[in-house]
């Protein structure tokens, strides 16, 4: 197969493993950046171009989209959806999970379980959205945030209180969240592929600290996950209509809860962790769909 990969740079730790293990298996592998292409729009016959070359020969595309490129990001993943080449992560997936109030919609919808949130616009409701969560402690978190950025542990009703005043005053929009004090500041990542979980990882921050980012100074160890938190993940990447995630969970008293959908996880700290070859994993799942797609197609015209 010829398989793009879409990511601003090739010594990027994730992009270099999808590389290597896709070379390994045979394939040919190109790295693209997404933000150097540029697209030919039409209904008869879309194309895409990167140093004024077609790229209309890939077999799949496996976008590793950041979250500051989302808009151009997924409008170069849609037209290779335009194009019938098969992407790892459709455009609508991604899309869904970079806004954060959406996922959160979609994810309640399908009774999968959350941190109590509130959202709101006006000032004049800022008490009543404390009150929503169950006051203070709690955490808020803007909603243009990545990577742990953007997200405040307030300790009491008046730190939330000057907290949302503040990002307020910046038309910063922002969710409101109940603090799970019994994951002590810990939370698990689940790598989920299709309708499997193949690798899981505990991280923990570190002292002091309530977020549980690696690149923060946390750690992570490995975890084994129940059949509970299994289900909950892979629930919560179809709702996203993710194929390949990261889904971050929280253990609390009522059963997992899901912080975050990632549509463009990390390889080094779950491979690291884990001891498992999650990039060949995703190249093999790549493989099967192309082929699935293929003989679809034979059946269709013969």
């Amino acid at each position: 197969m010829k398989i793009g990969i879409l990511s601003r740079s090739n010594t990027i730790y994730s992009t270099k493993r999808l590389r290597e293990a896709a070379q390994e298996l045979g394939h040919e592998v190109e790295v693209i950046d997404p933000l150097k292409c540029y697209m030919d729009i039409t209904s008869h016959k879309p194309d895409i171009f990167f140093h004024k070359k077609s790229l209309n020969y890939f077999d799949a595309v496996i976008p590793r989209i950041g979250a500051s490129v989302t808009f151009y990001g997924t409008a170069v993943v849609r037209q290779f959806e335009m194009m019938g080449i098969y992407t790892l992560n459709p455009s609508i997936g991604i899309s869904r999970s970079r806004d954060k109030l959406r996922a959160l919609q979609l994810l309640a919808k399908k009774g999968i379980g959350l941190p109590v949130t509130g959202f709101a616009h006006t000032t004049k409701m800022t008490e009543e959205l404390i009150q929503l969560v169950g006051g203070a402690p709690l955490v808020i978190k803007l909603l243009e945030g990545t990577q742990g950025k953007g997200v405040v542990l307030a300790e009491t009703d008046k730190a939330a209180e000057s907290v949302i005043d503040a990002f307020r005053g910046l038309n910063a929009n922002f969710i409101v969240q109940e603090y799970i004090k019994e994951s002590q500041g810990s939370d698990i990542r689940c790598f989920v592929i299709g309708d499997k979980v193949v690798a899981s990882m505990m991280r923990k921050g570190k002292e002091g600290e309530f977020r549980s980012n690696l690149h923060r100074g946390g750690s992570a160890s490995k975890i084994r996950i129940t059949p509970e938190e299994r289900s909950t993940a892979v629930r919560a990447s179809k709702a996203m209509g993710l194929t390949v995630s990261g889904v971050d969970l929280l253990r609390s008293k009522h059963g997992p809860l899901v912080m975050e959908v990632n549509s463009s996880p990390g390889l080094k700290g779950i491979e690291s962790v884990s001891q498992k070859d999650v990039a060949s994993s995703v190249i093999k799942f790549i493989e099967k769909q192309v082929e699935a797609n293929a003989s679809k197609s034979r059946k269709v015209t013969a």
